[in-house]
Protein backbone atom coordinates (compact mmCIF):
# COMPACT_ATOMS: atom_id res chain seq x y z
CA UNK A 1 0.00 0.00 0.00
CA UNK A 2 1.27 3.47 -0.87
CA UNK A 3 1.92 5.87 1.98
CA UNK A 4 -0.55 8.73 1.36
CA UNK A 5 1.98 11.26 2.65
CA UNK A 6 4.21 10.35 -0.30
CA UNK A 7 1.55 11.07 -2.91
CA UNK A 8 1.97 14.39 -4.65
CA UNK A 9 -0.88 16.85 -4.83
CA UNK A 10 -2.50 17.28 -8.24
CA UNK A 11 -0.91 19.97 -10.39
CA UNK A 12 -3.65 22.54 -10.89
CA UNK A 13 -3.43 25.08 -13.70
CA UNK A 14 -4.05 28.82 -13.59
CA UNK A 15 -7.39 28.16 -15.31
CA UNK A 16 -8.30 25.59 -12.63
CA UNK A 17 -7.60 28.18 -9.96
CA UNK A 18 -9.62 30.87 -11.76
CA UNK A 19 -12.66 28.60 -12.25
CA UNK A 20 -12.56 27.41 -8.63
CA UNK A 21 -12.40 31.01 -7.42
CA UNK A 22 -15.54 31.65 -9.49
CA UNK A 23 -17.19 28.62 -7.86
CA UNK A 24 -16.31 30.07 -4.44
CA UNK A 25 -17.96 33.35 -5.45
CA UNK A 26 -21.11 31.41 -6.37
CA UNK A 27 -20.97 29.61 -3.01
CA UNK A 28 -20.81 32.99 -1.25
CA UNK A 29 -23.82 34.11 -3.33
CA UNK A 30 -25.77 31.04 -2.21
CA UNK A 31 -24.95 31.90 1.41
CA UNK A 32 -25.50 35.66 1.24
CA UNK A 33 -28.38 36.06 -1.21
CA UNK A 34 -30.39 32.91 -0.54
CA UNK A 35 -29.25 31.66 2.90
CA UNK A 36 -28.34 28.33 1.29
CA UNK A 37 -25.50 25.98 2.17
CA UNK A 38 -22.55 27.67 0.43
CA UNK A 39 -21.67 25.40 -2.47
CA UNK A 40 -20.92 26.70 -5.96
CA UNK A 41 -20.19 25.01 -9.27
CA UNK A 42 -18.77 26.09 -12.62
CA UNK A 43 -18.99 23.79 -15.65
CA UNK A 44 -16.45 24.41 -18.41
CA UNK A 45 -16.09 22.86 -21.87
CA UNK A 46 -12.99 23.85 -23.78
CA UNK A 47 -12.35 27.38 -22.57
CA UNK A 48 -16.04 28.29 -22.28
CA UNK A 49 -18.19 28.36 -19.16
CA UNK A 50 -21.29 26.40 -20.14
CA UNK A 51 -23.08 26.25 -16.80
CA UNK A 52 -23.11 27.90 -13.38
CA UNK A 53 -24.83 26.69 -10.26
CA UNK A 54 -25.15 27.14 -6.53
CA UNK A 55 -27.19 25.33 -3.93
CA UNK A 56 -30.89 26.22 -4.19
CA UNK A 57 -32.57 23.38 -2.28
CA UNK A 58 -34.31 25.67 0.19
CA UNK A 59 -35.11 28.44 -2.29
CA UNK A 60 -36.70 26.07 -4.81
CA UNK A 61 -38.05 23.49 -2.32
CA UNK A 62 -36.16 20.95 -4.40
CA UNK A 63 -33.93 18.31 -2.81
CA UNK A 64 -32.14 17.84 -6.15
CA UNK A 65 -31.18 21.52 -6.54
CA UNK A 66 -27.53 21.04 -5.59
CA UNK A 67 -24.94 23.32 -7.19
CA UNK A 68 -23.73 20.59 -9.54
CA UNK A 69 -27.25 19.76 -10.76
CA UNK A 70 -28.02 23.45 -11.30
CA UNK A 71 -24.84 23.83 -13.39
CA UNK A 72 -25.73 20.71 -15.42
CA UNK A 73 -29.26 22.03 -16.04
CA UNK A 74 -27.92 25.40 -17.21
CA UNK A 75 -25.40 23.72 -19.52
CA UNK A 76 -28.04 21.37 -20.91
CA UNK A 77 -30.23 24.33 -21.83
CA UNK A 78 -27.32 26.24 -23.34
CA UNK A 79 -26.09 23.29 -25.39
CA UNK A 80 -29.51 21.75 -26.10
CA UNK A 81 -27.93 18.47 -25.02
CA UNK A 82 -27.83 16.50 -21.80
CA UNK A 83 -24.33 15.22 -22.51
CA UNK A 84 -21.22 17.30 -22.02
CA UNK A 85 -18.32 15.00 -22.97
CA UNK A 86 -14.94 16.25 -21.89
CA UNK A 87 -16.32 19.09 -19.75
CA UNK A 88 -14.77 19.90 -16.38
CA UNK A 89 -16.88 20.65 -13.33
CA UNK A 90 -15.37 22.84 -10.60
CA UNK A 91 -17.27 22.53 -7.34
CA UNK A 92 -16.50 23.80 -3.85
CA UNK A 93 -17.62 20.59 -2.09
CA UNK A 94 -17.05 16.99 -3.10
CA UNK A 95 -20.13 15.78 -4.99
CA UNK A 96 -22.67 13.51 -3.29
CA UNK A 97 -23.95 10.25 -4.83
CA UNK A 98 -26.91 11.96 -6.54
CA UNK A 99 -24.73 14.58 -8.18
CA UNK A 100 -22.03 12.07 -9.04
CA UNK A 101 -24.45 9.87 -10.95
CA UNK A 102 -25.81 12.88 -12.83
CA UNK A 103 -22.21 13.76 -13.77
CA UNK A 104 -21.62 10.20 -15.00
CA UNK A 105 -24.82 10.31 -17.10
CA UNK A 106 -23.76 13.68 -18.56
CA UNK A 107 -20.39 12.17 -19.53
CA UNK A 108 -18.41 14.88 -17.74
CA UNK A 109 -14.70 14.32 -18.28
CA UNK A 110 -13.24 15.73 -15.08
CA UNK A 111 -14.32 16.93 -11.65
CA UNK A 112 -12.20 19.29 -9.59
CA UNK A 113 -13.48 19.86 -6.07
CA UNK A 114 -12.29 21.95 -3.16
CA UNK A 115 -13.36 20.50 0.21
CA UNK A 116 -13.92 16.82 0.88
CA UNK A 117 -17.25 15.70 2.31
CA UNK A 118 -16.52 13.03 4.93
CA UNK A 119 -20.24 12.30 5.42
CA UNK A 120 -21.63 11.94 1.89
CA UNK A 121 -18.74 12.48 -0.52
CA UNK A 122 -18.98 10.28 -3.60
CA UNK A 123 -15.70 11.25 -5.29
CA UNK A 124 -13.49 9.16 -3.03
CA UNK A 125 -14.24 10.14 0.58
CA UNK A 126 -17.17 7.82 1.34
CA UNK A 127 -18.03 6.41 -2.10
CA UNK A 128 -16.05 6.10 -5.34
CA UNK A 129 -19.00 6.71 -7.63
CA UNK A 130 -17.20 8.79 -10.25
CA UNK A 131 -14.54 6.17 -10.96
CA UNK A 132 -16.49 2.97 -10.35
CA UNK A 133 -15.78 0.26 -12.91
CA UNK A 134 -19.47 -0.68 -12.66
CA UNK A 135 -20.35 2.31 -14.84
CA UNK A 136 -19.77 2.63 -18.57
CA UNK A 137 -18.14 6.04 -17.99
CA UNK A 138 -15.50 7.13 -15.49
CA UNK A 139 -14.58 10.67 -14.56
CA UNK A 140 -11.12 11.98 -13.70
CA UNK A 141 -11.22 13.38 -10.16
CA UNK A 142 -8.92 15.88 -8.49
CA UNK A 143 -9.61 17.30 -5.06
CA UNK A 144 -8.20 19.85 -2.69
CA UNK A 145 -8.05 22.99 -4.87
CA UNK A 146 -8.76 25.94 -2.51
CA UNK A 147 -9.99 23.41 0.04
CA UNK A 148 -9.25 25.62 3.04
CA UNK A 149 -11.30 28.52 1.68
CA UNK A 150 -14.27 26.27 0.90
CA UNK A 151 -14.04 24.41 4.23
CA UNK A 152 -13.89 27.66 6.17
CA UNK A 153 -16.94 29.03 4.37
CA UNK A 154 -18.93 25.86 5.12
CA UNK A 155 -17.76 25.64 8.73
CA UNK A 156 -18.65 29.29 9.43
CA UNK A 157 -22.06 28.89 7.76
CA UNK A 158 -23.01 25.91 9.93
CA UNK A 159 -21.53 27.49 13.06
CA UNK A 160 -23.71 30.58 12.55
CA UNK A 161 -26.82 28.41 12.19
CA UNK A 162 -26.31 26.61 15.52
Amino acid sequence: MTDPTLLSAPAFSEADLRYMQHALQLAAHARDAENEVPVGAVLVQGDEVIGLGWNRNITLNDPSAHAEIMALRAAGEKLANYRMPGATLYVTLEPCAMCSMALVHARIGRVVYAATDPKTGAAGSVFDTLISDRHNHRIAVEGGLLAEEASTMLREFFRARR
